[in-house]
C-alpha cells in the first residue's frame, strides 16, 4: 500500500461521495431549466440516495471474490456514462433515470474501501484507512459547495460534465495503481448477499459496532437536516449557499479523522471511540444554546464533526480487524446502516421541529450520544468486544 495509491483511493473517494451530492443546492436551478416544480425536481435526491443503497446490497458484497482491480475501474467507467447521461438530459425523466444510475455506480469507493484495508499492514491500517476515510468525508463536506460555485458560474450541466472527465481519469489510474489480489474461493451469488447476515449475527464485536455507527450516523444527519430549518428562518434567513458554507467549518473534523487511525495502530481505539462520544455529547449540548449565536453554532460545529468523523474511522478500522476475510460483506453492512439510521434521524427532524423546535431537535441528539456512551460502556467492560489481533 503505497502513499500514491492511498491518495489515489481517498480522491476517488472524495469524487464517488460528490456523485451523491452534486444535485442537491441546484434543484430550484434545475427546475426552472426543465420547467418542473421545485418539489417534483427533489426526486432527483431520493433517486440518487435508493440507487445507491441498492449498489451497496447488490455490488459492493462483491469486493470479497472479485478482482477489485477490474470491478472498480468497470464501476467507475458506469459512473462516468452515468454522469455524461445527465449533463445531457433533455427531459426530468432521463435525469431522474440518469442519476439513480449514478448512485447506484457510485459505489465503486466503498468498494475501495474494504481494498484499502486488505491491502494495508496490520501496523499502518489504522492510519491508511483513516487517510482513504478523510477523503470520503471531504467530499461529502465540499462536494455542495463546489456544486454551486461550477454551477453558479457555467450553468447547472457543467458539474455533472466536469465529475465525468475526473471520473473518468480516475477510472484509468485505478486500473494502472490497484495491485493484483490473490482470488478467494468464490460463493453463488445468493448465498455471497446472505453472507452478510450471517457476518452480523456470528460476531458481537459487530453488532456493537454497527449499533454506535448507527446512532452517531443519525445524530449527525439530525444535526444538519435541522441547521438548514434552523438558517433558512428568521433570524438568521441565510440563502442556501451560505448555508453549505457552515459545512467547511467540519474540514477540522477530517484532519481529525485522519489522524485516528493511528489511535488504533497503537491499540487505543476503544477508549478513544468513548472519548469522542463524550466530545459528540458535549457538542450537542453546545448546540442546544446556539439558537441564537452564530460564534457558538461555529463552534458547537468544528465539535461535532471532530467527534463523529473520527468515530467513522475508529469504528470501520475495528471491523475490519475483526472480520479480515469478510471486509466488504461487513462494509455493506455498515454502510447501509448508516444509511437507515441518517434516513430515520433526518425524517424525525420535521415531527421533532414542530413540536419544539431547535431544542426538541438538539434534546433527541442529547439523548442519542448518552445512549452512545452507554452502549460504549457495556461493551467494553462485557463481553461484546472480540480482541484486535496485535499488529
Amino acid at each position: 500500500m503505497t502513499r500514491r495509491l492511498t491518495v489515489l483511493l481517498a480522491v476517488m473517494g472524495a469524487v464517488a461521495v460528490g456523485n451523491l451530492y452534486w444535485a442537491q443546492p441546484l434543484l430550484g436551478v434545475i427546475a426552472a431549466n426543465l420547467h418542473i416544480s421545485t418539489g417534483r425536481a427533489g426526486l432527483l435526491v431520493s433517486a440518487t440516495q435508493i440507487g445507491y443503497a441498492v449498489g451497496i446490497l447488490l455490488i459492493v458484497p462483491l469486493g470479497d471474490f472479485l478482482n477489485r482491480r477490474r470491478l472498480i475501474p468497470v464501476l467507475l467507467l458506469c459512473s462516468t456514462v452515468a454522469l455524461l447521461a445527465c449533463a445531457l438530459a433533455p427531459t426530468f425523466g432521463t435525469l431522474v433515470g440518469a442519476i439513480g444510475l449514478l448512485g447506484v455506480t457510485t459505489v465503486a469507493g466503498q468498494v475501495a474501501i474494504p481494498l484499502t484495508g486488505d491491502l494495508a499492514d496490520d501496523a499502518t491500517r489504522g492510519r491508511v484507512l483513516g487517510t482513504v476515510l478523510a477523503g470520503f468525508l471531504t467530499g461529502t463536506l465540499v462536494s455542495r459547495t463546489i456544486s454551486g460555485l461550477v454551477a453558479q458560474a457555467a450553468g447547472w450541466r457543467a458539474i455533472f460534465a466536469a465529475a465525468a472527465v475526473a471520473t473518468l481519469i480516475l477510472a484509468a489510474l485505478a486500473y494502472r495503481s490497484i495491485p493484483e489480489l490473490p482470488a478467494r474461493p468464490g460463493l453463488p451469488y445468493p448465498a455471497l448477499l446472505a453472507s452478510v447476515g450471517t457476518v452480523i449475527r456470528r460476531h458481537r464485536a459487530v453488532r456493537w459496532s454497527l449499533l454506535l455507527s448507527a446512532m452517531q450516523f443519525a445524530v449527525f444527519l439530525m444535526f444538519w437536516t435541522s441547521l438548514t430549518f434552523l438558517l433558512s428562518a428568521p433570524p438568521f434567513a441565510y440563502p442556501v449557499i451560505v448555508i453549505g458554507l457552515f459545512g467547511l467549518a467540519g474540514l477540522v473534523g477530517v484532519v481529525a479523522a485522519q489522524r485516528a487511525g493511528a489511535l488504533h495502530d497503537r491499540g487505543w481505539s476503544l477508549p478513544a471511540i468513548g472519548v469522542e462520544w463524550a466530545l459528540a455529547l458535549l457538542s450537542v449540548v453546545l448546540l442546544a444554546l446556539a439558537q441564537h449565536s452564530v460564534p457558538l453554532l461555529i463552534i458547537g460545529v468544528l465539535l461535532l464533526h471532530a467527534a463523529v468523523l473520527p468515530l467513522n474511522v475508529l469504528i470501520s478500522t475495528r471491523l475490519f480487524a475483526v472480520v479480515p476475510e469478510a471486509r466488504s460483506r461487513v462494509n455493506t453492512a455498515l454502510v447501509f446502516i448508516n444509511f437507515i439510521a441518517g434516513a430515520i434521524g433526518s425524517a424525525a427532524v420535521s415531527p421533532l421541529w414542530s413540536a419544539g423546535g431547535w431544542r426538541a431537535v438538539t434534546l433527541t441528539e442529547i439523548v442519542l450520544c448518552v445512549l452512545g456512551l452507554v452502549v460504549w460502556a457495556i461493551g467494553r467492560r462485557g463481553p461484546l468486544v472480540e480482541p484486535i489481533p496485535a499488529p
